[in-house]
């Protein structure tokens, strides 16, 4: 699949030496139970487990600590000089990045015993669907991926699914405006306190539609609901949240009023 990837990277670019190439990643920040050493290796590898991807994309070859990591399971992968070379040449320009949440690592005993069940921090808020809400891990990620490849990065995805109630024909949804708040500053902080190049940002999804996780419509992340529900009842008609209208403004302030 990288392989796949970096010679796309190199064909757009041969299509107009002008284009720039990207490719997203979902990446989630993930923290270790507590400062004991064992689980801030084990939580350090946890979070670092997709990131083979990007290394790959990146810095022109495929990691020799992945290759391992496939050997030692019995999967012995073939890389052609040619292969290298189209590694070498098809890095990208910028990297996309999918934001929703953090994790908490599970931590174990000496002998191997899960001591921490699940991804529930005790630090942040969750979502109805159990997701940690925690815009400082998105500021955390696009620091950590900056300084790691000193790559421009959009924010290609970032929301919260909620369940939104229309009352006398309006959609009250601070929670999504709050989400939406926080993140964003704490986006901004990266870019003006931390000096991480971050060029765009896109919301995960400007009107509301079949969860991809849940398979489900009460899951919503839109700022225009659409009359439809699980059961298949509704007409589909378009109605515009308090969102909608709070986003407008940020758009039209270029974020001042954060």
């Amino acid at each position: 699949m990288t392989l796949a990837g970096v010679k796309a990277t190199k064909l757009i670019r041969e299509i107009d030496e002008n284009n720039r190439v990207g490719c997203v990643f979902g990446i989630t920040p993930t923290y270790p139970k507590d400062c004991n050493p064992q689980n801030v290796m084990r939580a350090f590898k946890d979070m670092d487990r997709d990131y083979y991807q990007i290394d790959a994309m990146c810095n022109g070859s495929f990691p020799k600590y992945k290759i391992k990591e496939y050997d030692d399971f019995g999967i012995h992968l073939e890389i052609t000089k040619e292969d290298e070379k189209a590694f070498f040449e098809g890095k990208l320009d910028f990297i996309g990045m999918n934001y929703y949440s953090s994790e908490v690592s599970k931590a174990e005993d000496e002998e191997g015993e899960t001591l921490w069940g699940g991804t529930q921090n005790p630090y942040l808020k969750q979502s109805k669907w159990g997701w940690a809400i925690d815009p400082i891990g998105l500021r955390y990620l696009l620091n950590y991926t900056y300084r790691k490849y000193e790559l421009p990065i959009m924010i290609t995805e970032n929301g919260i699914g909620a369940v939104d109630k229309m009352e006398d024909g309006k959609i009250h949804d601070d929670y999504r405006i709050e989400y939406l708040q926080t993140h964003l500053s704490e986006m901004k902080k990266a870019i003006l306190e931390d000096h991480v190049e971050c060029f765009g940002y896109l919301m995960w999804g400007p009107i509301d539609l079949v969860s991809a996780t849940t398979g489900e419509m009460k899951k919503r992340y839109g700022f225009i609901y659409v009359d439809k529900h699980d059961d298949g009842s509704g007409d589909l008609s378009r109605h515009r949240k308090d969102s909608f209208y709070w986003y407008k403004h940020i758009i039209e302030t270029q974020g001042e009023e954060l």
